[in-house]
């Protein structure tokens, strides 16, 4: 007859069996419940300052402003090659804003956004002459912009490229890890959406250098605006799949954009992920957007998130 001792280490090994089984049948290494809300605010120019926007005092808070770009800020802008310049609302988001918000609370952090999809009246392109060049000028430029603004962090949201995954993967890696060894930034990341060459250059970056990459701002309104409750839980899946470990936020638009939501249950399907323990963030575009209806959606999701998290 086996020992007590020997039928609790069989019982233990089971149950460890069976919740890594459980974490595994909802996506490898299914990022755990956080209270983090994230915001993009900026890229629109309609006044909204970071005191417009409601803030929980018991949530993780990151404004992005949105964007830094590498090209010129001429009426027709052509690309620099990695150096950045600040395409925000900087009448309204200045660095004594920065300052301001973050003073008065102390749960706020602030990062910028790079890229974007247009800049002028054209695309905006990841567009480097060489890794080396196109690195040695955007770790000096952001730099430069971070230290001005006080800065936190850095988000990368280039949508269109005038280079390979492999250029991309290697320019933006070295650009993130040089950032973060340098003491720059505190965290960083990216951007992708379900588009065949978005992805192909994101997923070489997360291949390569996801160890430097802490939050993936997936863009899941850019799927139809009818989707459903479990077509987004199913593209929530494939994501998670795709940036395996990664920490997937859920997101939505206020631009009426895409995607799933509110109307056709968002908060629903967060609930349902928040229920199994993988829901590490929301995100919302944008601030720009919500303005003018008084951002109820920014407040149910910062009530959501504060009470996703677990101590």
């Amino acid at each position: 007859m086996a020992s007590f001792s020997t039928l609790h280490s069989n019982l233990l090994f089971q149950t460890s069996l069976l919740l890594l089984a459980t974490i595994f049948s909802h996506g490898a290494l299914a990022a755990p419940n956080t209270n983090l809300f994230r915001e993009y605010i900026g890229a629109e120019f309609n006044g909204v300052k970071f005191s417009d926007v409601p803030i929980n005092p018991n949530v993780d808070f990151h404004f992005i402003l949105s964007f830094a770009i590498d090209y010129t800020t001429s009426n027709s802008p052509t690309p620099t090659n990695g150096n950045f310049n600040v395409f925000w609302d900087t009448d309204n988001l200045t660095p004594s804003q920065v300052a301001s918000i973050k003073q008065r609370h102390s749960n706020v952090k602030v990062a910028l956004s790079l890229g974007g999809d247009s800049v002028g009246d054209g695309s905006a392109y990841f567009n480097p002459s060489s890794v080396d060049s196109w690195v040695t000028n955007a770790v000096s430029s952001l730099t430069g912009i971070i230290q001005q603004y006080n800065l936190d962090g850095i988000d990368i949201d280039y949508e269109h490229f005038n280079a390979d995954p492999g250029t991309f993967a290697e320019c933006i890696g070295r650009l993130l890890t040089t950032l973060k060894s340098n003491g720059v930034i505190s965290f960083a990341s990216i951007a992708p959406f379900d588009d065949d060459q978005v992805q192909s250059h994101y997923q070489a970056l997360w291949s390569k250098y996801g160890n430097v990459i802490d939050y993936v701002n997936f863009q899941f309104y850019a799927y139809d605006a009818g989707t459903t409750v479990s077509q987004f839980l199913g593209y929530y899946e494939k994501q998670s799949n795709n940036y395996k470990g990664g920490k997937i936020l859920a997101s939505m638009a206020t631009d009426g954009s895409g995607g799933l939501s509110p109307g056709n249950g968002f908060f629903s399907a967060c609930n349902t992920l928040r229920a199994q323990g993988r829901l590490p963030g929301i995100f919302i575009w944008s601030a720009d957007d919500s303005k003018a209806a008084g951002f109820p959606y920014e407040k149910r999701s910062q009530t959501l998130m504060a009470s996703t998290h677990l101590p």
